[in-house]
């Protein structure tokens, strides 16, 4: 049996895969879902089932809308001050990451990001605590998990200002209160299907208050008239996500998958902890239960141990470059039954280097 532990694209459930391999030969009457119109109404029902699974999901209030659009989170990097930071005004960040950083550096283009707290001295290792937000910021960004250095943020700050968040990596694995955010925008390849597709949840009322012209693709407003199809949108990554969100609201929906994956992340943790080789990188209140990284005592040890797991059918688990050691991912697809199957492994590992 493989044990998929990998960053992303990642695990989704296999009954998912199953169905999205039937509708690749005959979605209906005899046409695959890779061939047939976006404009069919066969299609468009796949659309509005989507969206309508991700408000029900996260409780979406009223005056929201949801997009599904192309492009990754990297995208949103950009169309995020495009639409909303006006001229001369400034956008606070939160620096955690390469991918906070990232969006860091695309907001030049248009104005003006004031880093309001930083871990990056600290190879990201905490989410900063204790930084005020200037309540004349255009808006707060933050990323709400980290994949590379397995951080998380649970609680947001205070503030008046508009929250937009990068939840690529934990969106759908936990509850949120989605009225305490302005703009969410996530890439599906984590929690909710392959990549291809973006998941934007947007206030419409913060939206049309920048004066620069914006391109039509680019433009927020555009794709909610459009209603997510204003050209053609990534049809087979949208059908597997309303496949996956399916499965997760069988499940229970978001509430239920937060207590398995609480369950999947301590189970992890209090082996890294009591274990001898093994220690976390990351400060212990800010740990993620995603992606969960660690290295070894004794760092010589670190390639035998990928080994035996790679022989072992544990796939996945070597940590990013920058960062080193190992990196066990567990969305919400991956049983249980494969943490406690890296665990076993941890403790054989350590009954013989000892």
């Amino acid at each position: 049996m493989r044990h998929n532990f990998g960053a992303g694209p990642c695990i989704l459930p296999q009954e998912v895969f199953k169905q999205a391999s039937q509708a690749v030969l005959d979605f209906k009457d005899g046409l695959s879902i890779l061939e047939i119109s976006h404009r069919t109404p066969e299609f468009e029902g796949v659309v509005e089932e989507t969206t309508k699974l991700v408000k029900e999901l996260l409780n979406v209030p009223s005056g929201y809308s949801v997009l599904l659009l192309q492009g990754g989170a990297s995208l949103q990097f950009a169309m995020v001050p495009m639409n909303l930071l006006p001229e001369g005004k400034t956008a606070s960040y939160l620096e955690t990451g390469v991918w906070a950083n990232k969006a860091i550096k695309e907001v030049a283009t248009f104005g003006k990001a004031n880093i309001v707290g930083s871990s990056k001295a600290d190879n990201y290792t905490f989410i900063p605590k204790g930084y005020s937000i200037p309540e004349d910021s255009a808006y707060f960004h933050c990323t709400s998990n980290n994949t590379i250095y397995g951080t998380e943020m649970f609680d947001l700050p205070e503030t008046n200002v508009p929250v937009v968040c990068d939840m690529s990596s934990d969106i759908m694995s936990r509850v949120i209160d989605v009225s305490k955010y302005d703009l969410i925008y996530a890439g599906a390849q984590k929690n909710i299907g392959p990549a291809g597709l973006t998941i934007v949840i947007v206030k419409d009322e913060i939206l049309g208050k920048v004066d620069r012209k914006i391109p039509a693709m680019l433009d927020y407003k555009v794709h909610i008239d459009g209603g997510s199809m204003y050209n053609t949108p990534p049809v087979f990554s949208i059908y597997v996500a309303m496949l996956n969100l399916r499965w997760l609201k069988s499940k229970g929906g978001v509430a239920e998958i937060e207590k398995e994956n609480i369950a999947k992340a301590n189970a992890l943790y209090k082996e890294i902890d009591r274990n001898p080789l093994f220690k976390g990188t990351c400060a212990v209140e800010d740990r993620s239960r995603m992606n969960v990284c660690f290295v070894m005592e004794n760092p010589e040890l670190e390639k035998p141990f990928l080994k035996l797991a790679e022989e072992n059918g544990i796939e996945g688990i070597k940590g990013h470059r920058s960062v080193g050691g190992f990196r066990a991912s567990m969305y919400n697809a991956l049983p249980i039954t494969s943490v406690h199957a890296l665990i076993e492994l941890m403790q054989i590992f350590a009954e013989k280097h000892q």
